[in-house]
This record gives structure tokens, sequence and C-alpha cells, in this order.
């Protein structure tokens, strides 16, 4: 790469010439961490009514996006490539009617490790609103085919905690 931007996960130096890699986390203590990610994903009306009377044709969506969150952040390294491949010790998806169009998906993962989790968060996040998508999509269509009110937003790391040698904690 050219210009005078020093890019953490590309080594110029290693090779003679750009090479991409993972930064290393080798000298870092294994430690708790924690990230928190939510999301939400927007409805019509008629489609929560659908997801509260459990008349989805395809299923519970809720139940769905919690599972398909969970195996999404377990292949989180796969998805991304500069992202660690983590021992996850904890994968918890909640997927939550909010009002009467809308639901959010927030997700903890923990882990004992030398980097954070948070893209495992965001990713099971993200995952669990896409399944909601999919499995509601036929209600969501207008006339035309497409989708004027689903919308997915408000995506975010909500909380991070990295517990240091001394098991204090931080956000």
């Amino acid at each position: 790469m050219s210009g005078s931007f020093y890019y953490a996960h590309v080594e110029s130096v290693r090779c003679g010439s750009d090479s991409v890699g993972m930064v290393d986390v080798s000298d870092k203590p294994e430690i708790l961490r924690e990230a928190v990610a939510v999301g939400l994903i927007r409805l019509r009306r008629e489609t929560v009514r659908l997801i509260q009377e459990e008349k989805v044709i395809k299923g519970d969506p809720l139940h769905t996006a919690e599972v398909a969150g969970i195996m999404a952040a377990k292949k989180t390294s796969e998805l991304i490539p500069h992202c660690h491949p983590l021992p996850l010790t904890s994968v918890n998806v909640d997927a939550n009617l909010i009002g009467d169009s809308s639901v959010q998906v927030r997700s903890t993962v923990k882990t004992q490790a030398r980097t954070g989790v948070e893209m495992e968060a965001l990713t099971a996040t993200v995952v669990g609103l896409l399944t909601i998508w999919d499995m509601v999509k036929q209600y969501e269509k207008d006339a035309e085919g497409q989708y004027p009110v689903t919308v997915i937003e408000n995506i975010r790391v909500e909380k991070k905690v990295k517990e240091d040698e001394t098991s204090e904690r931080k956000h």
C-alpha cells in the first residue's frame, strides 16, 4: 500500500512488499473479555402482530434469530479476515419485540483470551436481525415487491468489558 498511513494489519517491512496479516497479540495476557451488541429491525405493525400470535409460516423468528446469532458468533473469524479465532466461553442472544413495530436483538459474548469479542457480539446481532428479515420478508413486501418499512438500524457495541490482571473491570 502506498501513502503515509500505517496500517497495523499490513506489514511492508516483513517481505519487502506489502503483506497482510493479523495483529500479533502473543504478548497480551489472556483475560476475561465481554462485549454486548444491540440492533433493531423495524417492521410493519401487521408483521409484528403475526410474530406475537405465532402465525409466521416459517416458524418463530425470535427463537430462530437467537439460535442463528449463537451460530454466527462462533463463525466470526471465518467471515471477517483480520478477526482472531477465539475460544468463546459464553454467547447469549435475546430477540425481543419492542413496541408494535420493532424487534431488538441483543448479543452478549464472553471469552478468556488475548483480544476482545466485539466482532463476535456484532456478528451475532447482525445475523439475528437478518434471520428475522428472512423469516418475515413475505409479509414486509409492498405491491411492487419492495420493502418500504423494513429497516435494520442502530447496530452498535453497547458495552465492552476487559478485566485486567487485578480483577478490576474496565468499561
